[in-house]
């Protein structure tokens, strides 16, 4: 009976394997077949998230329009995703000058997205202007920057292609913000706060639109990590560099939102253990969590002063 089980035991584990596998395959496909001929929006397509974005749709065949602050950048995308791939069955991606905090150029620019083809399928928020500093270093005007960049910039542009979405009853918003949304950590009390209030913006739009087939998402991830980054040994294990170097990858977050777009998930999270763990103890037990970050605030100013 146990020489059977060690010997049963493997070929389960290949099996179980194999499966998930061929399960993740199919629906890799299947998420390419779905946004065929869609058109979808990607804001700052030129960020290392919106890059591997636009080369995941362009193949799977969606009408792209790139939107980013530099025309260059956006150029250059565009002939490395049209030389990558058959003309005959992808689309030339359309490009638009996108400055979130430029607000006043928005209803210019939504005019612009809405004209490359008459309509918007997919609108992909990808937009983020970080900064770490402690509150009192940090001007008003860097406040209503970030705020600008991280919410009132992609709800203006929401709001914008949102009509044309109810008249033809169709439509889906991706929201790509940070687990800052729903967690905040000290010394980004903007950066915190704008993806707290886009995040509040979304959800609630989730809610208003669904009667007409109109679909929200949100993806709640943790900090960007460089395709070629390691972790340093002299890293200090601050609560912040703990966040970070449980960060996602833009290819794999670039799956995600596919994956999401295809599905019509309403929310997903892309967090390790710790993150996970933080934010189900903010939840339920906010003082214990104050508690922690604040000696964490504490034990890193202590640091400062000793070197």
């Amino acid at each position: 009976m146990g020489f059977t089980f060690v010997l049963v035991l493997p070929a389960l584990v290949v099996v179980v394997a194999g499966v998930y596998y061929l399960y993740n395959e199919v629906i890799r496909l299947m998420s390419k077949s779905v946004v065929r001929n869609k058109v979808v929006v990607i804001t700052d397509a030129v960020s290392g998230v919106g890059t591997e974005c636009a080369k995941l749709f362009h193949k799977g065949g969606a009408r792209l329009i790139l939107c980013g602050k530099s025309w260059d950048k956006l150029e250059s995308l565009s002939d490395d995703l049209s030389s990558a791939s058959d003309p005959s069955v992808t689309f030339t991606p359309k490009l638009v000058l996108l400055d979130f905090s430029d607000m006043d150029s928005m209803p210019d620019v939504v005019t612009e997205v809405l004209e490359c083809y008459g309509c918007v399928d997919v609108l992909i928020c990808n937009s983020s202007l970080k900064i770490k500093a402690p509150v009192q270093t940090l001007s008003l005007e860097m406040d209503k920057t970030i705020m600008d960049t991280n919410y009132f910039g992609p709800i203006t542009l929401a709001k914008g292609v949102l009509q044309s979405m109810i008249s033809r009853r169709t439509g889906q918003f991706l929201l790509v913000n940070s687990i800052q949304g729903k967690l905040a950590v000290p010394f980004r009390t903007a950066y915190a706060a704008s993806k707290h209030a886009v995040q509040a913006f979304f959800d609630c739009l989730r809610a208003e639109v669904e009667e007409y087939g109109i679909s929200v998402s949100t993806i709640s991830h943790t900090f960007i990590t460089a395709q070629d980054s390691t972790p340093s040994p002299k890293t200090k294990k601050t609560l912040c560099s703990l966040f970070s170097r449980h960060g996602v990858y833009p290819a794999e977050l670039a799956e995600e939102i596919l994956r999401t777009v295809s599905r019509k998930k309403k929310e997903v999270l892309m967090a390790h253990p710790l993150p996970m763990a933080a934010l189900y103890i903010r939840s339920f037990f906010p003082s214990l969590f104050f508690a922690v970050v604040a000696a964490g605030v504490k034990d890193a100013a202590i640091a400062e002063q000793l070197q």
